[in-house]
């Protein structure tokens, strides 16, 4: 991890230096450019994870029509899944890889804020927050980042009857901002940046892959 960390802390360092050019010196308005950054590179993964997701849960109803077909075949059942996914251009296994790539640099930003050498330590100051480097003192962040996550799930969703989407919808912000309590304050502005950039995502994600099952949907009715 530690060419990340070091590589993590030169771009924080030197998107501070820029931040001071500009006249508003700043280490956390150094930590938005970086995750907008961040999501801008990982954009079409984000947007190839989104998309397969969404269109997935638009076909659960299909999915589960052809999962009681062939409940006694599952050489069948998975063929016929394989040939939905092939039919609606998704990819159940789309999600894994942006996640892959999104933990270690979490990690890295994580080791770095906790050693971090700033180049003026009184420009580390966040609002309410003394130093990034330490805890939000109101858990403020970490509210915000359980909030963010829950509204981006919340966008996923497609059934109020899945319970296992139900679990996931309030289980998991709650953790998010559980361990956001206990990080640095960074951290927490890492994630709720990234997370309201996700939702701006998540919005023009669901509007375009509605019309793409709709669309499917009319072509099968009319075959």
């Amino acid at each position: 991890m530690q060419p990340l960390i070091d590589a993590i802390t030169w771009i924080l360092n030197n998107l501070y230096l820029f931040t001071k050019s500009i006249g508003i010196p700043s280490y956390a308005l150094a930590i938005i450019m970086l995750t907008i950054l961040i999501k801008i590179i990982l954009y079409p993964l984000n947007h190839a994870q989104m998309k397969s997701m969404k269109v997935m849960q638009e076909l659960q109803p299909k999915m589960q029509e052809i999962q009681k077909k062939y409940k006694n075949d599952p050489q069948k059942q998975q063929q016929a899944l394989m040939e939905l996914y092939k039919e609606y251009g998704v990819n159940p296994m789309s999600g894994c890889l942006p996640m892959l790539i999104q933990l270690p640099i979490l990690i890295a930003l994580y080791r770095a804020l906790y050693n971090f050498k700033y180049l003026n330590p009184a420009h580390a100051k966040f609002f309410w927050i003394a130093n990034i480097s330490h805890k939000d003192p109101y858990f403020i962040l970490p509210i915000l980042a359980a909030l963010t996550t829950y509204i981006q799930s919340r966008m996923t969703m497609t059934s109020g009857n899945d319970p296992n989407q139900k679990v996931m919808l309030y289980v998991m912000p709650l953790m998010i901002g559980w361990i956001a309590m206990s990080l640095p304050a960074g951290l927490g502005i890492y994630w709720v940046v990234l997370n309201i950039m996700g939702i701006i995502q998540q919005y023009f994600v669901n509007q375009s892959t509605h019309k793409i099952v709709e669309r499917g949907t009319k072509e099968n009715a009319g075959d």
